[in-house]
C-alpha cells in the first residue's frame, strides 16, 4: 500500500511528505483504468484499510492522506481521506498532488543506477572523479553518498525552515558551505542521514550527463513511466486544487508550512505527484528502467548498509532507507 500525507512537517525533511521543491504527482486517470482492470478487495479488507487510514489521521493530527493499494500487480483500491486544505476546507481527492519531500531520493538513486548500468560511472567511483574539490573526495564513493555513510554534514537537519533557507541558493553554494568542511566522521564508518549527500550526487549526475538534474529525470524516468503530472517546484508551484503543506509546533494546531526558497531541495527532496499510474506498472517499470539484478542488489544494500570494521574499507552502502521500508528502490508512486 502506498500513501501520501498532506503532512505535518516534523521529523526533519526526510519524513516530510509535503516538502516544497520538485513535485511528483501521479494521477489515477480514466486512461489508466481502461488499460489496467482493477483488482478486487473484499468489503472487510476495505473496511480495515479505511479504519487504519482514519486512525492514522486522528493519531497524528495530519490533515489528509491519499492511498493506493496494489494487489497482484494491479491497483485494487484508491481513496483520499481528510481535508487537503484547511482554510477554506477542501476535501482531499486521489487526483490531488502531494509533495513527497525526501521520498524523492529514490528517483535520484535510480538515475545514478541508470548511469552505472550504462557504464558512465560506477557506484564505487570516488567523488573526486567528478568533484575533486570537495572534502576528502578521494575517500568517499558514490555508494557512500547514496547510503548516507559519507560523513558529509546535513545542511538541513532542522524540523523547520531556518531563516537562511528563505533566501535562494544554488547547488554549488550548498556544496561550498557543507561539503567543503571537515567530515562528521570517517567515510564508511557510520550512518548519518544527510541531504548534502544527494546534492553531491545530483551534481555528479549533471556533470556526467551534461543536462540539468530535472531534465534527465523527466526524459529517462518520468516520461517512460507516464508520469505526466510531475513538476519542478522551483519553476512551477502546486495548483490551488492540490494539497497544501502544514506543520505544527508542540501541541499546537496545524499551520501552513513555510516554503524553502529556490534551490534548497535540489536532488534531495523536490518532487510532487499524485496517486497512481506508476503504482500499477511498478514491476514493469523497475525491469525497464534498471536491470532486475541491479534493482534487487540496490534494495538489499539499502536495507543493510555495510560499514567499515576497522580492518579496511567498508563495502557498499545502501540507498535511502525510507524507501527500503517501502520495498526497496521502488519506482512505485502515487
Amino acid at each position: 500500500m502506498w500513501y501520501h500525507r498532506a503532512g505535518l512537517k516534523g521529523e526533519r525533511m526526510r519524513h516530510r511528505f509535503l516538502a516544497h521543491g520538485l513535485t511528483l504527482a501521479l494521477l489515477i486517470s480514466a486512461h489508466l483504468r481502461a488499460q489496467v482492470p482493477p483488482a478486487q478487495l473484499s468489503p472487510s479488507t476495505i473496511g480495515q484499510i479505511d479504519g487504519m487510514a482514519t486512525k492514522a489521521l486522528a493519531d497524528s493530527g495530519t490533515p489528509s492522506l491519499s492511498i493506493a493499494v496494489v494487489k497482484e500487480g494491479r491497483i485494487a483500491y484508491v481513496k483520499a481521506y481528510g481535508n487537503a486544505r484547511l482554510e477554506p476546507l477542501m476535501p482531499a481527492t486521489p487526483a490531488m498532488r502531494y509533495s513527497i519531500g525526501s521520498v524523492s531520493k529514490q528517483f535520484m538513486a535510480c538515475a545514478i543506477l541508470l548511469l552505472a548500468q550504462e557504464g558512465k560511472l560506477s557506484l564505487d567511483d570516488p567523488v573526486s572523479r567528478f568533484l575533486p574539490s570537495l572534502t576528502r573526495a578521494r575517500d568517499i564513493t558514490i555508494r557512500e553518498l547514496l547510503s548516507h555513510t559519507s560523513g558529509y554534514q546535513d545542511y538541513y537537519p532542522l524540523d523547520y525552515v531556518a531563516p537562511f533557507m528563505q533566501q535562494p541558493v544554488t547547488a554549488e553554494e550548498i556544496l561550498t558551505r557543507w561539503a567543503r568542511k571537515p567530515l562528521d566522521f570517517d567515510p564508511g564508518t557510520k550512518w548519518q542521514y544527510s541531504n548534502t549527500n544527494y546534492v553531491v550526487a545530483g551534481r555528479i549526475l549533471e556533470k556526467v550527463t551534461g543536462e540539468p538534474f530535472f531534465t534527465f529525470l523527466k526524459q529517462r524516468i518520468f516520461g517512460p513511466l507516464g508520469m505526466t503530472s510531475v513538476i519542478d517546484l522551483d519553476e512551477e508551484p502546486l495548483g490551488a486544487g492540490d494539497a497544501a503543506g502544514y506543520t505544527h509546533f508542540g501541541l499546537g494546531p496545524a499551520r501552513p508550512v513555510q516554503a524553502e526558497a529556490r534551490g534548497w531541495l535540489f536532488a534531495a527532496g523536490e518532487r510532487p505527484r499524485r496517486v497512481g499510474p506508476v503504482v500499477a506498472r511498478r514491476e514493469a517499470a523497475a525491469a525497464r528502467l534498471a536491470r532486475r539484478d541491479d534493482y534487487s542488489r540496490a534494495a538489499e544494500e539499502w536495507r543493510a548498509p555495510r560499514l567499515c570494521t576497522g580492518r579496511g574499507r567498508g563495502q557498499r552502502g545502501g540507498l535511502p532507507q525510507a524507501v527500503a521500508r517501502r520495498g526497496g528502490l521502488g519506482l512505485r508512486q502515487r
